[in-house]
């Protein structure tokens, strides 16, 4: 009787301490992602909260005729088909060179995750600077002039803004990553390189035999959350081309921003989010089977 009573309690006592969570995942996240269903199929101007016309199916005829939703769509798979990769060999690779347990390697450790941890609208413009066009205020361009290189147009141009963002990207979360592969190393016995060692494998067949089967679950999970984070790009096209030059970087977050908020037509904003839900839904789930696949 005292057991089921003190069970009683305790199940209590839970509901008590998960209930604020609960409120605040009702509260911003839950009702907000209904309410953008349902404006979804309406005609809402945000300067005008009192007129909210339902239009049904037409903001999602249009969304589908409209040419700049799938530049967006576009630009959006570019950026998370190249920085998922590059993001991901670049955080390993950091974390393998800062695994070991030599004096000094910690000032390592904090100079690469530092970029994390600095706000990415700061980056964004530190970066905005470095990829000035101009020889003169542009400090890559200047490196390229005095090696001998002509300078480059980088966030100027549309053949290369997109990929100067997905470098900066990359350089900016990969510390992250890397503290996750970090984990991961640390988790590896070292017998088993012992083992690989009396075998006769060198660095390069450890690396393979080893240390990759070992990280396998890492790998999945930094594979898994680095497309969510990627697929969700904003800052960066933001500030440093607002979506240029030529609609080269806009990306289906900024354009939901740029039809909501600057052209005030919420409802069909409303709509784009919903499809970038299911978008990201699918994405997720298909590279759930993926895993489980293997």
């Amino acid at each position: 009787m005292q057991k089921s009573v003190n069970k009683a309690s305790e199940r209590k006592a839970a509901y008590i301490f998960i209930l604020p969570a609960v409120i605040l995942l009702a509260a911003f996240l839950i009702y907000p992602s209904l309410q953008t269903v349902r404006y979804a199929f309406t005609d809402y101007n945000i300067m005008r909260p009192d007129r909210i016309v339902f239009c049904g199916f037409n903001n999602f005829i249009e969304l589908f005729q409209d040419a700049d939703f799938w530049i967006a769509v576009k630009n959006t798979l570019y950026f998370t088909v190249l920085v998922v990769p590059f993001q991901t060999v670049l955080a390993l690779g950091l974390a393998l060179l800062i695994s070991s347990r030599r004096k000094g390697v910690s000032i390592f450790r904090a100079a690469y995750f530092s970029p994390q941890v600095t706000s990415m609208v700061v980056v964004a413009i530190l970066w905005t600077v470095m990829y000035n066009s101009s020889p003169d205020s542009g400090l890559l361009n200047a490196l390229l002039v005095n090696l001998g290189f002509d300078p480059c147009g980088f966030l100027n141009d549309p053949d290369t803004a997109m990929n100067s963002i997905i470098f900066m990207s990359a350089w900016q979360g990969a510390g992250y990553q890397m503290m996750i592969f970090l984990a991961g190393l640390q988790g590896i016995s070292p017998e088993q390189y012992e083992a690989a060692s009396i075998d006769g494998a060198g660095k390069i067949a450890s690396f393979f035999y080893v240390t990759l089967p070992g990280l396998k679950n890492v790998i999945q999970y930094v594979v898994m959350i680095t497309v969510i984070q990627a697929m969700k790009l904003f800052t960066q096209p933001y500030v440093m081309t607002k979506g240029g030059p030529q609609n080269s970087t806009r990306t289906l977050v900024y354009y939901i921003y740029e039809q909501g908020f600057q052209k005030r037509n919420f409802g069909y904003a409303c709509a784009v989010a919903a499809i970038f839900f299911v978008i990201v839904i699918s994405l997720s789930l298909g590279m759930k089977k993926i895993i489980k696949a293997d």
